[in-house]
């Protein structure tokens, strides 16, 4: 299945949290998106892989992916070396992707930055026709996308573009809290997490607001980007 836009996100939720507003908004248009998550946030404080399996599962069906895969690879343990990348590459050559979404380039947990590399040097090694990869015994075919967007995360980084979401934050909303393991819940017996606040859970809503307010709309997602944006007019910045 060949699709638009395949989003890549180190922990189940990442994606949710960054731009699946944006994705939101290209589903309504009839874009085709998936979404990869390359652990199983298998570390995290709260919950567990099984739970979180069952989470990104009522997630990418709230939003309306296409699919949706885990790599499995260990959580804060992911390395931007061959084997890891030969798995991503993997899942960009059968998917053929127009654009990417990526973790951020840097932030707060370890593991965001270092899979941000990671995919972000897989999109290029996936265009080398000599670099050989199969998929059901089959060579699979060489596929670069045209496009690697950084989302970002908990830290505020410049975004380099930022695209108008509203109408689509009650949607970004629903699979934001789909991950209910995770963020706030009045009376949760679990450990606290710098997730697990109110603060947080509200940031998700006052962040995009932020955004939205510095283009003039109600509702905004930022992303970083690797080479310069190309537009056919300067009337298509308005």
């Amino acid at each position: 299945m060949k699709l638009d836009i395949l989003a890549f996100g180190v922990h189940p939720d990442d994606v949710e949290l960054s731009c699946s507003g944006v994705l939101a908004k290209e589903i309504s248009k009839g874009k085709k998106v998936g979404i990869i998550d390359l652990t199983q946030g298998e570390m995290g404080t709260r919950g567990s892989k099984e739970i979180r399996a069952n989470e990104a599962k009522k997630a990418a069906e709230i939003l309306g992916a296409e699919v949706r895969e885990n790599l499995n690879f260990r959580d804060a343990f992911v390395t931007n070396d061959e084997a890891h990348q030969l798995k991503v590459i993997e899942m960009i050559r059968k998917y053929q992707p127009e654009i990417v979404f990526c973790n951020a380039v840097e932030d707060r947990h370890i593991d965001h930055g270092k899979a941000s590399e990671l995919v972000s040097h897989a999109c290029f090694l996936s265009g080398l026709r000599k670099l050989e990869t199969r998929q059901d015994n089959k060579i699979q075919e060489a596929w670069r996308p045209k496009k690697v967007l950084h989302y970002i995360q908990w830290k505020e980084i410049e975004p380099d573009i930022v695209v108008d979401i509203s109408g689509f934050m009650e949607t970004k909303l629903k699979v934001v809290t789909a991950y209910a393991s995770q963020f706030y819940v009045e009376n949760a017996k679990e450990p606290e997490t710098p997730i697990s606040s109110s603060n947080f859970l509200d940031s998700v809503t006052y962040r995009a607001q932020n955004l939205g307010r510095l283009i003039g709309t109600e509702h905004a997602e930022g992303f970083t980007l690797e080479n310069h944006p190309a537009i056919d007019s300067v009337f298509d910045l308005i």
